[in-house]
Order: C-alpha cells, then structure tokens, then sequence
C-alpha cells in the first residue's frame, strides 16, 4: 500500500512542511502498531513514530486478535469487581458501618460486624505506581458535582507502615471476589497524556475494589505466580511502556482495547537474560519487593515472595523513601529500556523528555532531572555486569 502523510497536533499550516510533524504511514504500520484494531496511533514527531515502531517489532503486543484466535503474551485476564454506580447497594460510608450496622474499627481501614469484616473500596484515586497509600477520600459537600476528593497521604504518613488511606466506602468482605493470590495488580482507568504519567499501577491487598481500577489477574488457564505478578508490575509502570502508550490514548481513559494492544515483556525472557551474575528477574524482584512492600496489610505478599525471618514470617515493611524509590523506579526503567531494546542514550533522553511534568518536578525537588540520568547510569551498568552498583551523581 502507499504511505499515507500524517501530522498530529498540528496548529499552524507551516507545520504541513515540517518532515518532523508531517511523516509517512503504512497500513504496515497500523497493523504493527495497533493489529487488534487496526486504527492510527497519534504522534507528536517523526522520532516518536520512528522509536514506537522499533519497539513493536521487538515486543509482542498483550493480546494479539488479529488471527481471529486469543493469543496472550501474559497469562492474565481483565476484570472489574465492583462497578460504583451498579453495586452502590453493597457500600457503607463510616457513618454507616458505626451507626447501622454497629461494626468497630479492628485494624487498619478494617471493621468487624455482627454480618462480617468491612474491607475498604478501593477508588483508582486511591493509588499511584508502586502505591497503595497514595491517597484517602474525603467528602467535600460544596462540590456538588465532584463531591468525593482526594486527600494525598503525607510523608509521615507513609513512613507508618501502620498507616492506611480512609476510603469513601466499605463493602463486606465476603462480598469480594478475589483471585487465589496475596495481592492483585490495578491499574489506572482514568488517565491522560497531559498527566505526569499515563499508565499508573500497584499491587492492591485483599480489599474491594472499584470500576475505576480494573484488575489483571491470573487467566483461566493457568494460575500467576506472585513472582510473575512483580515482572507484569513493573513493566506496566515502566517508562518505555508509558512512552508507547501515550502514542494511543485519545480521551481520558486507559481502555482495554488500549492495554490490550500496549507491547510487553514476555515473561520468560526474565529468566534467560542476565546483567552480569543477576537475571532480569532477580534485579526486578528485588526493587518491586521494596517499592510495594511499604506497609504491614503487604505481608501475605512479603511471605508469597519468601521475604520472611527464621520463623516464616513476614520481615517488616520497608521504610518509605522518596528517592530511594525514585533510585529503583530508576533502575527497573534501565532494565526495561534494554529488554525493549532502546539502548541508544539519545532515544532513552528523548523518551523521558516525552514527560515534561516529571521532569518539571524533579528539577524542582532535586536540580535535574534525575530519573533519566540515573537511568542512563544504571543501563551502563547493567550492560557492565554490575547490577548491584549504587549510582552517584
């Protein structure tokens, strides 16, 4: 087929003219890019174009339809558990639970009952990547349109592993419908490419959760180890997969269709391949055990995952650190930037540049945009063989 010139963005008619804002596209491309749907992605430049193609033909899609057959890079499935306006029925406010159905507090954002524990519902507001203490909910009554806002959790707070974000509802325990696992990865529904990141997800306990944050679990046929559970974690909050994905959201919602299309890791690719005496995997597990396990209601996690004393029980929590995390966040890109194989410094400095606000807020916190120079750091290091190098700057 011939190419088709396409431009995005564009404001003014000089743009037309410009080689890096209008670019030739192939059905080929379309295909590769979206082969479920077969529909356009939006680029801002050429680059972006250039460096999204590279990427797809490397990395399989997470679902791939177009054969007419389901065929899943990652033995997982898409779901929802409880839908906020369907279910409404289900909820209670804390007034609620104390007034009508005399439950007490028992621990964390936890109540018994004479019916049974109340577990928190979980609202994509609630969390961010890696976090799921981000934020609590609080109701603000003048807001008549958007009453429900988010309160984000304080340093201090954070640093109590005791500490637990307050939700606008709970729902019965028994009500819930979660997987055979400690812990389930959610994800962002509501998003845009305007944000500071697009593709935002965590690993949430045994709580009820909302419409907003659809859940990835394990697939029919065969169960997901906790272990694979951190690689699909850590790919989904990686940069070079945010990068992809922000060249395909159009609204302000992270669809399926979108996840299903967005390019990830096989999974055993985190056994076979090595930085130096360490596998992908081991260097992923490592980071994602202490980015998520910040908190006491993570244990059954922490235990999953072997992370016990003599007694085979939990260790404690990790103590929350803010650029200690952004220092692993750092190192997880670096190996995902090699296993997408993006290995060029330039392309790897232009990707982050594709996150203005990130960059905009580090700069402020730290003098530089210190993701993206630790991660150029890290993938030195990791193609050195020294996995385990602490990067100064």
């Amino acid at each position: 087929d011939e190419p088709t010139r396409c431009g995005f963005y564009i404001h003014q008619l000089e743009e037309l003219n410009d080689p890096e804002r209008c670019f030739p596209l192939t059905s080929e491309d379309f295909s590769l890019i979206n082969p479920n749907t077969g529909t356009m992605p939006i680029f801002r430049s050429k680059r972006d174009a250039e460096l999204t193609r590279e990427i797809y033909k490397r990395a399989p899609v997470l679902v791939d339809r177009s054969s007419g057959e389901e065929v899943k890079t990652w033995p997982v499935k898409y779901s929802t558990m409880f839908h906020m306006t369907n279910d409404s029925g289900s909820f209670r406010t804390r007034e609620e639970l104390e007034e009508t159905e005399k439950a007490y507090p028992i621990r964390g954002n936890r109540f018994g009952s004479p019916k049974g524990e109340w577990v928190p519902l979980y609202e994509g507001k609630m969390v961010q990547a890696f976090d799921h203490r981000a934020a609590s909910i609080f109701i603000n009554t003048e807001n008549r349109h958007r009453p429900a806002q988010t309160r984000p959790a304080t340093s201090e707070e954070h640093r109590n592993p005791n500490w637990f974000p307050e939700p606008q509802f709970w729902v019965l325990g028994s009500e819930t419908s979660f997987p055979k696992a400690p812990c389930i990865i959610g994800f962002k529904h509501v998003t845009a490419t305007t944000n500071a990141r697009s593709v935002i997800a965590t690993f949430i306990p045994g709580v009820g959760v909302g419409n907003s944050l659809p859940i990835l679990s394990a697939g029919d046929y065969k169960e997901i180890s906790s272990t694979d559970a951190m690689i699909i974690l850590a790919n989904l909050n990686c940069i070079p997969l945010d990068f992809v994905a922000r060249q395909k959201i159009q609204g302000q919602n992270l669809n399926l269709f979108i996840m299903e299309q967005l390019p990830v890791v096989p999974l055993d690719l985190f056994e076979t391949v090595f930085f130096g005496p360490k596998t992908a995997g081991e260097i992923v597990h490592e980071a994602v055990l202490e980015l998520v396990y910040t908190a006491h209601d993570m244990a059954p996690f922490a235990r999953d995952v072997g992370y016990v004393d003599e007694d085979d029980e939990a260790r404690p929590p990790f103590l929350w650190d803010e650029k200690r995390r952004l220092r692993l966040r750092a190192k997880l890109d670096a190996v995902f930037f090699h296993l997408y194989g993006v290995t060029d410094r330039d392309d790897v400095r232009h990707i982050f540049s594709t996150f203005p606000i990130v960059e905009t807020q580090e700069t402020k916190a730290y003098g530089s945009y210190l993701s993206c120079e630790l991660c150029l750091g890290y993938m030195n290091a990791l193609e050195s063989g020294d996995p385990d190098v602490e990067i100064v700057l």
